[in-house]
């Protein structure tokens, strides 16, 4: 399922979209990634526990999340796990700390956030913001503002397609070569408990924080942006 053969939802504001005087705080402004099991929407009390880095219990809907990077994510509120696993995925990364230019990107593509939320299971390889940090100011500059005025044919629309899956994948099912709603392939290395890596066989991503739960996806942040688009 491409995404461009599915119609786009109503118009996201993106006028205020100033990405060319924020890329430079990129990498400082990031203070958390992602994390969740996709199919374990229980509550708290009803979830199992796991034992952070810190010590610490999670519970809920972090309670099946894997990398060091999860200890970054809030612990409460609409960016925490048990926040976003309430919401699509979109806007679940909207709440999220570590993805404010991911967010921006998408949001300069008219249609594809609510085209996003509107799926019923995806898979989003999302790049924090350090990851866009090392694209240099001009160059992203230039596809966002491609992607304002071309849509989803522009060169970030292809960029982004490529790092969505059309499945809901957990970890025991994400591994191997996998295709992505760009009509390319990534292969998905690695597990939970070894770590995990991400190619499109020119860019190799870690995963920071994976298995995050949303209303209809599960996320893996990763340390790279996929560009090897064909």
């Amino acid at each position: 399922m491409k995404l461009h053969s599915i119609r786009r939802g109503a118009t996201i504001a993106v006028a205020t979209l100033a990405l060319s005087v924020s890329l430079a705080a990129c990498g400082s402004d990031d203070e958390g990634s992602d994390g969740g099991n996709a199919n374990d929407n229980t509550s708290s009390s009803d979830s199992p526990m796991k034992e952070s880095d810190s010590g610490e219990e999670t519970t809920g809907a972090g309670a099946q999340t894997f990398g060091d990077g999860c200890a970054e994510v809030p612990t409460s509120g609409a960016g925490s796990f048990d926040g976003m696993v309430n919401d699509p995925v979109a806007t679940a990364a909207s709440n999220n700390p570590l993805l404010k230019t991911l967010v921006a990107a998408v949001t300069s593509i008219d249609g594809l956030a609510d085209t996003l939320n509107g799926q019923e299971a995806l898979t989003v390889f999302a790049p924090y913001d350090p990851a866009f940090a090392e694209i240099p100011e001009k160059d992203l500059n230039a596809l966002v503002e491609g992607g304002m005025k071309d849509g989803q044919d522009s060169t970030l629309y292809k960029i982004l397609a490529h790092h969505v899956l059309p499945t809901n994948a957990d970890p025991a099912a994400v591994g191997g070569d996998q295709d992505t709603l760009a009509g390319d392939t990534l292969t998905v290395e690695g597990d939970a408990e070894s770590g995990m890596t991400v190619s499109d066989g020119t860019v190799t991503a870690s995963v920071l924080c994976g298995n995050i739960p949303t209303a209809n996806a599960t996320v893996y942040v990763i340390d790279k942006v996929l560009t090897g688009v064909k």
